[in-house]
């Protein structure tokens, strides 16, 4: 079994939350979701769990951080193209997100921006040409 991810998100409206990852291309398990909780499928080893405040406050004796306030977090999250970085953040701002959180960088062998879900959770999306990533860094043993 390959190791998975599972990025667990505390929400304030779980179903909100869970049609705008499904806006992203995620699919929702139902096995692991209720009116407390939503499994949201990327990839056979990425997860994303949206998570109400009670039941995220199950798994921790912190205070849940307000992501609109503070930044807890950075999930990146690799893409197979610049295009797929593009239009995943037209369908996250389609879907209410907010685009580039953070400053869109190009270095031309990679490629990155951002974006705020609905509860200001802050995901980067990156595409990266390895192998002109190590000539660029001078190293020897590019992939």
């Amino acid at each position: 079994m390959p190791r998975m991810i599972f990025v667990n998100l505390p929400v304030k409206d779980v179903q909100k939350s869970t049609d705008f990852y499904i806006a992203l291309g995620a699919t929702k398990d139902e096995r692991f979701s209720d009116e407390t909780a939503s499994c949201l499928v990327f990839s056979e080893s990425i997860f994303v769990m949206a998570l109400s405040h009670e039941k995220f406050a199950q798994f921790t004796r912190k205070a849940i951080v307000d992501a609109k306030q503070a930044t807890e977090v950075l999930v990146a999250l690799s893409c197979e193209s610049r295009d797929e970085v593009d239009q995943t953040i037209g369908r996250a701002v389609a879907a209410g997100g907010s685009p580039d959180a953070g400053p869109k960088q190009d270095f031309g062998f990679m490629y990155s921006r951002s974006f705020e879900d609905l509860d200001g959770h802050i995901f980067e999306l990156v595409w990266m040409d390895v192998e002109a990533a190590m000539r660029a860094f001078g190293k020897d043993n590019a992939v």
